[in-house]
C-alpha cells in the first residue's frame, strides 16, 4: 500500500512539473510574440532564441521527440497547410512547385551530401541522410517572414505549394536510404518502382479518406463533429499509409487539398467552414509554437561551439544545393511556363529555411549508424543558423528587392472588392438563414437591402476604373495586370468545362486540344501579381 501510495504521489509530483512547465512555454511564447512585433523580427525565430535562452531555467529537462513530432505535429502542420491552399492558384504554379519540389530535392541533397562526404570525411550514407535533412525547407519559417513583409501571392503559391510537396519526397527518399543501410544493396529500378508506390499510394489513400470525408461533412452543420471528422481524417490518413508501407505525408497532403478545396463547392454554412477553418489555424499555430521552443531547449551551446567549423561547412553545402536546383530549374520553366522574376529567385534561394522536420529526422537517426551524435549535432547547428541568421535578415532581403510594394490604387481596388466579397458571403448567408425558416422573410429583405446598398456603390466605382481608357488606366495604376487574376481563374474555367465535354464525348479530341492550347498560351501571356 506504502508502495502503492508513493507511485501515485510521483505520478502526481510529475504531473504538476509538467503543467509548470506547460504555463512557461505559454507565457514565454506570449512574451516572444509581442517582442518579436515591436522588434520586427520574425515570431519563429524569436521562440528559438527563447528557448535557448530559458533552457536552464525550466525545472525539469524537455526536448523534442521524434515519434511524436512525425506522428502528431507533422500531420497537423500538413493539413491545415493543405486544407487553406486554393488548387486553382496551385495548378498555376503546378511547373515550378513540381521541379523545386521534385528534381530540386534530389539535387539539393546530392549537392549537399557530396560537398559533406569530402569536406567531413563522413561514410556516404551518413552524407545522404544529412544531405536529405538539409534539403527540407520550413515552410512555416517562410510564411511568417512573409506575414511580416507584403509579396506577391504568386510567390506565396509557390513557396507553399512545393513545401506540401517538398516533404513526402525528402522523407520517401530519407526512408529509401536506410533501407538502402539495412539490406546493404537497392537496385535503381528497385527504388524507383518503390518511390513510386509510395507516393501514388499515400496519393490513393488520401484522396478516398478526403472523398470519405467531405461525404460526412457535407451531411453535417455541426462545427464542433466536423472539427473532430477533420483531426481523424489528418491522423488517420498519415497512420494508415504508414501501416502500409506508403507515404503519409503524401497522404495528408492530398486529403487536405480534397477536404479544402470540395468543402468549398458544397452547401456547407459559413459559420461552420469558419469555425473548422479558425480550428486548424489555432492548431498549425499552437504546434509550431511549441516545435519552435523546443528546438531553442534541444540545442546545446557547448556543443554547438565544438562543432562549429563543421556546421558552418554544412550551412554552405546545403546553400551550394539550394542554388544549383532554384536557379538552374527555374531558367527551365521559362521555356515552358512564364518566366519567374530573377527577385522571386532569390527569395526562394535565401528562403532555404531550416526547421523542425529536419531536428526530427536527425533524432530519428537508427542508433547503430556510426557517429549519430554528431550528425545530429551538425543538423541542430544548421537549423539554429538558419533560423536565426536566415531568418532575420529575409525580411531585409524582400524589402531591398521592392517586393512589397502595393500602389494606392491597387489598395483601393483591393478594398473595394473586399466590400464585394465580404457583402456577397452576407447575402448568401441571408439565403441560408431564410431557406431554413431561421429568419423572417421582412427581416431578410430588410437586411439584404442593406447590404445591396454597399454592393451597388461598390461596383459601380470599380466599373468605372475599368472602363476608363487604357491610357489612363495605366497612368493610375502603372501597369494592365489588375484583372488578371480573375481572367486566369475564368481561363481555368474554360479549360475544365471543356475536359468535361471530353470525358461525356460532346466534343471530338481535336477541337478541344485545339481550344486547350489556345487557353494555355493566354494563360503564358498574362503576367501575374
Amino acid at each position: 500500500m506504502t508502495f502503492f501510495l508513493a507511485a501515485i504521489s510521483g505520478e502526481q509530483s510529475n504531473a504538476s512539473q509538467l503543467v509548470t512547465v506547460l504555463i512557461i512555454l505559454l507565457l514565454v511564447a506570449t512574451a516572444v510574440a509581442l517582442v518579436s512585433r515591436r522588434l520586427r523580427i520574425p515570431y519563429v525565430t524569436g521562440l528559438v532564441v527563447a528557448g535557448l535562452l530559458m533552457a536552464e531555467l525550466l525545472p525539469r529537462r524537455i526536448g523534442l521527440d521524434s515519434a511524436l513530432i512525425l506522428n502528431l505535429f507533422l500531420p497537423i502542420l500538413l493539413f491545415e497547410a493543405a486544407i487553406n491552399t486554393d488548387i486553382s492558384r496551385l495548378r498555376s504554379t503546378l511547373k515550378p512547385v513540381a521541379l523545386l519540389s521534385g528534381p530540386g530535392v534530389i539535387i539539393a541533397s546530392g549537392v549537399t551530401s557530396v560537398i559533406l562526404k569530402f569536406g567531413l570525411g563522413l561514410p556516404w550514407v551518413s552524407a545522404l541522410l544529412v544531405g536529405v535533412i538539409l534539403a527540407i525547407t520550413d515552410t512555416v519559417s517562410v510564411i511568417a517572414v512573409f506575414k511580416e513583409v507584403t509579396v506577391p501571392s504568386r510567390l506565396i503559391t509557390i513557396v507553399e505549394g512545393e513545401s506540401l510537396f517538398n516533404d513526402g519526397i525528402a522523407l520517401v527518399l530519407f526512408s529509401l536510404i536506410l533501407k538502402v543501410n539495412t539490406t546493404g544493396s537497392l537496385t535503381v529500378a528497385d527504388s524507383i518502382r518503390e518511390l513510386l508506390v509510395v507516393i501514388l499510394g499515400g496519393g490513393l489513400v488520401g484522396l478516398a479518406l478526403g472523398y470519405l470525408g467531405v461525404g460526412l461533412y457535407t451531411r453535417s452543420d455541426d462545427s464542433l463533429s466536423n472539427i473532430l471528422l477533420t483531426v481523424a481524417i489528418a491522423l488517420g490518413s498519415f497512420q494508415l499509409s504508414q501501416f502500409f508501407g506508403m507515404s503519409g505525408v503524401v497522404a495528408v497532403v492530398v486529403a487536405g487539398l480534397v477536404v479544402g478545396n470540395l468543402e468549398r463547392s458544397q452547401t456547407v454554412s459559413a459559420s461552420s467552414r469558419i469555425t473548422v477553418l479558425s480550428f486548424w489555424e489555432y492548431a498549425g499555430f499552437g504546434v509550431n509554437t511549441f516545435i519552435f521552443l523546443l528546438i531553442g531547449i534541444e540545442i546545446n551551446l557547448e556543443t554547438l561551439l565544438r562543432t562549429l567549423p563543421a556546421v558552418l561547412l554544412a550551412v554552405f553545402a546545403y546553400q551550394a544545393g539550394r542554388f544549383l536546383s532554384v536557379y538552374p530549374l527555374l531558367a527551365i520553366v521559362k521555356r515552358v511556363d512564364r518566366n519567374l522574376p530573377l527577385r522571386w529567385q532569390h527569395v526562394l534561394f535565401f528562403g532555404n529555411i531550416k526547421g523542425s522536420l529536419s531536428m526530427a529526422l536527425a533524432l530519428s537517426l537508427p542508433p547503430t549508424l556510426p557517429n549519430r551524435e554528431a550528425l545530429i549535432a551538425l543538423v541542430f547547428g544548421s537549423v539554429l543558423l538558419s533560423l536565426v541568421g536566415q531568418g532575420v535578415s529575409l525580411p531585409w532581403l524582400v524589402r531591398r528587392l521592392n517586393l512589397d510594394h502595393t500602389s494606392e490604387s491597387q489598395q483601393w481596388i483591393e478594398a473595394l472588392q473586399s466590400q464585394l466579397i465580404t457583402a456577397k458571403a452576407a447575402q448568401d448567408e441571408l439565403e441560408t438563414l431564410l431557406k431554413t425558416g431561421v429568419l423572417p422573410k421582412s427581416v431578410y429583405e430588410e437586411m439584404r437591402a442593406s447590404y445591396q446598398v454597399r454592393l451597388v456603390a461598390a461596383e459601380r466605382s470599380l466599373r468605372d476604373f475599368y472602363n476608363r481608357r487604357p491610357d489612363k488606366l495605366t497612368a493610375a495604376s502603372g501597369r494592365m495586370t489588375r484583372l488578371d487574376a480573375i481572367r486566369r481563374r475564368l481561363l481555368l474555367a474554360e479549360k475544365d468545362a471543356l475536359n468535361d465535354s471530353l470525358r461525356k464525348r460532346i466534343l471530338s479530341d481535336d477541337v478541344v486540344r485545339s481550344r486547350i492550347q489556345t487557353l494555355d498560351q493566354q494563360l503564358l501571356d498574362l503576367d501575374d501579381d
